[in-house]
């Protein structure tokens, strides 16, 4: 199991989220909402979620593969239901942008083998109706499987 541990942060929604190893996030909804925008909405987390189960799967695969990878940033962004409680994320766009000594296939087999078959995160959204769509970049270059 994962303990985690909520504890409200401030006198409006502003929670600190602690695991078991002492590390914290900050949650807290938009001002216009009733909060103080002091920290990440619940579900931009989520979308953070992604982009860190995805980074471990791509940075594991590469090593194993002996790539030179100097950098690695994920993007992600999307679009919830309309009009709907609870709104679910519905499609959700990544962008991986590479960057050194990489094979540009080896690259996009490592971020379309995270996506589609290791990363939990991403299965949970799909499982809950997500689309998932991503762009690799490589040096700047797109990459097409």
């Amino acid at each position: 199991m994962a303990l985690i541990k909520a504890r409200l942060a401030d006198n409006a929604f502003g929670m600190d989220i602690i695991d078991e190893d002492s590390h914290s996030i900050r949650m807290d909804i938009p001002a216009d909402q009733g909060g103080n925008g002091a920290g990440f909405r619940p579900m931009q987390t989520l979308l953070g979620a992604l982009c860190g189960c995805s980074a471990v799967d791509v940075i594991s695969i590469l090593k194993k593969q002996k790539q030179g990878l100097v950098n690695l940033e994920i993007e992600a962004d999307g679009q919830r239901e309309a009009g709907k409680e609870p709104s679910l994320w519905k499609t959700v766009k990544v962008i991986f942008k590479l960057s050194g000594e990489i094979d540009p296939s080896k690259g996009f087999r490592a971020v379309d083998l995270s996506i589609k078959k290791y990363c939990s995160v991403a299965e949970t959204l799909r499982l809950a109706g997500a689309t998932i769509d991503f762009t690799v970049l490589v040096n700047g270059e797109e990459v097409n499987g």
